[in-house]
């Protein structure tokens, strides 16, 4: 049966390291959900996602207007993992190139983009599939 997963569930982190597209969900000011593809990574050891993007995009522009609320989901076959957390963006170039590097090490090296920040999501709850409730 699905349901929460923990943070330290084995299957999950290396699920988590494995080369899989993922959603993300902001919201917009109307409440109504923008659903985009990206890259994600998940870091257990300090409870944050991250997610590289332009300074530009709707997403961004959707935490940096306070809709701080976002799910980032992920689906291979019949396993898949929502994270649920609190997002903020950053555009300090010393948590842009962590967000980078762990990018590059879970996917490859991102085109080079002078408009790029890191939104930062703090978890705040997982829901997975019966593999990762065990």
């Amino acid at each position: 049966m699905s349901g929460r997963v923990s943070i330290d569930h084995p299957e999950l982190r290396e699920f988590w390291t494995e080369r899989h597209l993922c959603t993300l969900t902001t919201l917009r000011a109307d409440g109504s959900p923008h659903v985009v593809a990206v890259g994600a990574t998940l870091d257990p050891a300090t409870g944050l996602a991250r997610v590289i993007s332009s300074s530009t995009s709707a997403h961004v522009r959707h935490v940096r207007a306070g809709q701080a609320r976002v799910a980032i989901c992920q689906v291979e076959g019949p396993r898949w993992a929502t994270v649920e957390g609190l997002a903020v963006v950053r555009d300090d170039p010393e948590s842009v190139a962590e967000a980078v590097e762990r990018y590059a090490a879970r996917y490859r090296t991102p085109r080079p983009n002078p408009a790029r920040v890191a939104i930062e999501i703090t978890v705040t709850k997982i829901l997975g599939s019966s593999r990762f409730t065990s």
